[in-house]
């Protein structure tokens, strides 16, 4: 049985299907994927704009919430938020490869997220309260935060990003 169908059958509304909601997450993170590409191999983990985070960390950030916020959906039980624990990538190259590891290990997560857990009030990384669907919300909405960040970033480098609009 799908999550849809499990969530139609415990009784849960359902606005936009568990796989739908993956698929417009999957979109963002293809044009984020996109903007990534998009910066000089040079300027990737050093330029920033008014004191903001370069782009490469702000990628870490994303990266730090994505895989850990869904299996602490699945199980219930968050570790603590921490993206200076993980290990800065040393190239576009290899943080192009974590990028796409954990889009696989979402693909792979998403179908284990049990149903109820979409309404379930739960606090994240020890942190923020909120339902499961506030957390995914939350997750996609910070990346398209940090892209927008990206977007100024390479505007200001003369470099015409991809469209905002194109998710394929």
């Amino acid at each position: 049985m799908t999550n849809s169908n499990q969530a139609i059958a415990t009784g849960f509304p359902i606005v936009i299907t568990p796989e739908a909601l993956l698929e417009h997450w999957q979109g963002h993170r293809r044009l984020t994927r996109k903007m990534i590409e998009a910066f000089p191999d040079d300027k990737l983990f050093t330029y920033s704009v008014g004191g903001m985070r370069p782009f490469s960390k702000l990628v870490m950030e994303i990266l730090a919430m994505a895989v850990p916020g869904i299996k602490g959906l699945i199980t219930g039980k968050w570790q603590n938020y921490d993206e200076a624990s993980v290990a800065a990538p040393a190239s576009k190259k290899e943080l192009l490869e974590r990028w796409d590891e954990t889009t696989e290990a979402l693909n792979t997560l998403w179908p284990q997220i049990p149903p109820h857990r979409f309404l379930e009030t739960d606090t994240a990384f020890g942190q923020w309260e909120g339902t499961g669907y506030y957390f995914i919300f939350y997750f996609i909405d910070n990346e398209i935060h940090h892209r927008g960040q990206a977007y100024v970033y390479l505007r200001s480098l003369d470099i015409a990003p991809p469209a905002f609009w194109d998710r394929s």
